[in-house]
């Protein structure tokens, strides 16, 4: 896989649901953040749960309060430089926040894992993970500052890897976000093995697990290189995935993980969709997801 991104481009439209929590209120500011870098527009939009529009005057006033808590939001952006449009929509939340990005052609989703609780309008946990399986946009994800404080700017992005198209398709975005933030990339294959730690997958006469993890990890230095990130580091590991890509946050001091929604399929090592949402639900530090092109 070679890349042809031109640096600074990638992220031109971004969009960041609110819903007054504190945790959406935590994703502007990352949303704020890129936006700057990138000289990007951000898209404010909050979502009118339909389910909750029984009547023309409640639904009124539900209008008149999301459209206050966007225009509020896009107000403290625009004061701080970033160009805003504000978004106000009715739907399923985690709906409504795919169609907002179709419509704006969105680059990339800012979104917390927690909103507000009870049965007021939300963008809870579920909401989050169903846009992170559905979108096509890559989708990053910030949970509370008490469960892991604020990461930016990015010195260390960790991009995992098991040389398949869907980790592959992580690699521009994290190399453009470490050549933008002039991070170290980190990449790191783990082998998967059982609890008595043997390799789950039996090597083959071409390309066994170890094979496998460093060819994977030369292709990320390889296009590392071609766009001109020269601090990288590499590792492989043994061990569960998401506790194995936990581990190295916390020890390298990884500020953003980058990561493709699917991997290899089987019983091989890989980065399947249940370790991406682990890392979203369980991971110390911002998440970004990446699925593969259709």
């Amino acid at each position: 896989m070679s890349l042809g991104g031109e640096g600074r481009g990638m992220f031109d439209t971004i969009l960041v649901p609110v819903d007054g929590s504190e945790c959406a209120d935590l994703a502007v500011d990352y949303a704020a953040d890129i936006a700057r870098r990138y000289d990007a527009t951000v898209y404010v939009a909050t979502v009118i749960d339909v389910r909750l529009v029984s009547t023309a005057p409640h639904y009124d006033n539900l209008r008149s309060e999301a459209t206050a808590l966007v225009d509020s939001v896009a107000n403290r952006l625009e004061a701080s430089g970033v160009a805003t449009t504000s978004v106000v929509r009715t739907s399923k939340p985690y709906q409504g926040v795919l169609m907002v990005a179709e419509e704006y052609d969105a680059d990339l989703i800012v979104m917390g894992t927690h909103g507000r609780s009870g049965v007021d309008r939300y963008l809870l946990g579920s909401v989050t993970e169903r846009v992170v399986r559905r979108s096509d946009s890559p989708v990053l994800t910030v949970r509370n500052r008490d469960e892991g404080g604020v990461s930016f700017p990015y010195d260390n992005i960790l991009v995992p890897t098991d040389g398949s198209d869907g980790a592959a398709a992580a690699y521009e975005p994290a190399i453009d976000l470490a050549s933008t933030y002039d991070a170290t990339l980190h990449s790191l294959s783990v082998i998967e093995t059982n609890a008595l730690g043997l390799e789950t997958a039996p090597r083959g006469n071409d390309e066994g697990p170890d094979e496998a993890a460093r060819v994977a990890l030369e292709a990320v230095e390889a296009n590392a290189s071609q766009a001109s990130v020269t601090n990288v580091v590499t590792e492989i590991t043994f061990g569960s995935p998401a506790a194995e890509i936990r581990s190295y946050v916390r020890e390298h001091d990884v500020d953003l993980v980058v990561m493709g929604t699917h991997g290899r399929s089987g019983i091989a090592r890989y980065l399947l969709g249940s370790v991406a949402e682990k890392l979203v639900r369980t991971a110390p530090v911002p998440v970004m997801t990446v699925r593969t092109p259709s």
